[in-house]
């Protein structure tokens, strides 16, 4: 390993950074991570910090998680890869598939086609739902429908049902036939409607005149996330899923859960879908599937679309997608333990605990600084701070003066995640009830630096 001045000297000189502007992370070096154990991480200047992003919404059980990382170096020894295109498969990918058909039984899902990542499981259940249609005659399903705020990956399906315009407009044109409606969104939202409820029925609305608008018969699927991640922690109220579970029913569109980030706990249940009680017909996953410790993702589907498939007799339900580590034995085997584990603890009790306790801060916290426009949780630990120079006027607070309150935060010991004008929080889901204390005591500090 290089010393630190080494890394210092090169970062971010010889490669660009996912989600930044090449001249700004010149100009402002990304933070050198270089350990990190149980829930927290050490920077090049050995400052260890409570990771309350949790890698990237991901890492549910912590940096040291040795069951996960035992079952890696057995299966390198044993088999480092092979591929499962036809004719090919191995062992740890069968028994995964198995043990996730048990896990998300209770949603409906029964297959699972593997896939790299986020991006891809998004890709895929897209190209998919398109193939369903196909194969049942309805050749016209087409089109695709999703809300604005929401996020779905950045490969060119994904980006065309993104509803922020940042992963967009500097790679149009996309693909032609994708639809937003608005979100369930209740801070900001082109209702006014301060009201949950009354906001979650018109949203309802606006999909179904979406719907009739754009002929349901040319309708492929409706895309949505159970909780908007990235878009800045949207919680919908309990009455939109189902309602929007109703209306793909009633005009034959699929719905498709993109679930990377609320499957396996985060929500404080097992999944999005299942906290809102409803059954999807596909189901994007991956992050929590290995910690983030392997790239990996699934896309799983339901009974209904997969007898489609399976019952075909034309061969036009073979499956034209797949990538070249789609069911990667080290991930599967990965997978495979990190599932065990997540169940052996129970992750999804101590995310609800911990997600109250932490929803319940910050709310505290917005009593005591103005800048804080918006708090946003009470599902787990998906929470986020919304940032305003002016509360009357939802003014959003500028980007110079949110680096620093996040500097403060990074210097009181806690890494968060700054998006727009928000704060983003999404720790490990083994964090203490000290350790969410500690990331409210940060937070504070950050924000009274400001006041």
């Amino acid at each position: 390993m290089k010393d630190s001045n080494f890394l210092k000297e090169n970062n971010a000189r010889h490669m660009w950074h996912p989600m930044a502007h090449p001249a700004d992370s010149l100009a402002n070096p990304p933070e050198i991570i270089t350990g990190g154990e149980g829930v927290e991480i050490t920077d090049v200047d050995g400052n260890r910090l409570i990771d309350a992003v949790g890698g990237l919404w991901n890492v549910n059980l912590g940096y040291s998680c040795t069951p996960v990382k035992e079952a890696i170096a057995r299966q390198l020894d044993a088999l480092p890869y092979y591929s499962t295109f036809r004719g090919t498969t191995n062992d740890a990918v069968i028994e995964l598939s198995w043990m996730l058909r048990d896990f998300f039984a209770p949603d409906g899902l029964t297959r699972a086609f593997f896939t790299s990542g986020g991006s891809d499981s998004v890709e895929v259940a897209l190209r998919l739902a398109r193939q369903y249609h196909k194969l049942r005659g309805d050749a016209g399903r087409i089109k695709f429908l999703s809300l604005k705020k929401g996020y779905h990956g950045t490969h060119t399906l994904g980006a065309s049902v993104n509803g922020n315009a940042n992963f967009r407009t500097q790679y149009e044109p996309l693909m032609q036939g994708c639809y937003h409606i608005p979100a369930p969104y209740t801070y900001r939202n082109p209702f006014n409607e301060p009201d949950p409820q009354r906001l979650a029925q018109l949203c309802l609305a606006a999909l179904e005149d979406e719907i009739k608008f754009q002929d349901p018969s040319t309708i492929a699927a409706f895309i949505m996330e159970p909780v908007l991640g990235a878009g800045g922690v949207i919680p919908p109220h309990e009455s939109f899923m189902p309602g929007v579970r109703d209306l793909c029913t009633k005009h034959g569109i699929l719905l498709i859960a993109d679930e990377v980030i609320t499957a396996f706990g985060r929500i404080g249940s097992w999944s999005g879908s299942r906290h809102w009680g409803v059954k999807p017909d596909l189901m994007c996953t991956a992050k929590a599937i290995t910690n983030g410790y392997f790239p990996f993702g699934a896309v799983m589907v339901s009974d209904a679309v997969a007898e489609v498939f399976e019952n075909d007799t034309t061969g036009k339900g073979s499956i034209g997608s797949g990538y070249t580590y789609s069911g990667h034995p080290v991930g599967a085997a990965a997978a495979i333990a990190c599932l065990n584990e997540t169940l052996r603890l129970n992750v999804k009790d101590n995310a609800a605990a911990r997600g109250a306790q932490m929803f319940a801060g910050l709310l505290d916290l917005k009593d005591k600084h103005a800048v804080i426009g918006d708090v946003r949780g009470g599902h787990g630990l998906m929470c986020a701070l919304e940032l305003v120079s002016d509360r009357q006027a939802k003014t959003p607070l500028d980007k110079a003066t949110i680096g620093k309150i996040y500097r403060k935060i990074f210097e009181a010991g806690v890494m968060v995640r700054v998006s727009g004008p928000n704060i983003i929080l999404s720790p490990p889901l083994v964090l203490t009830a000290n350790h969410v204390d500690a990331i409210l005591s940060a937070l504070d500090h950050g924000l009274a630096a400001q006041s």
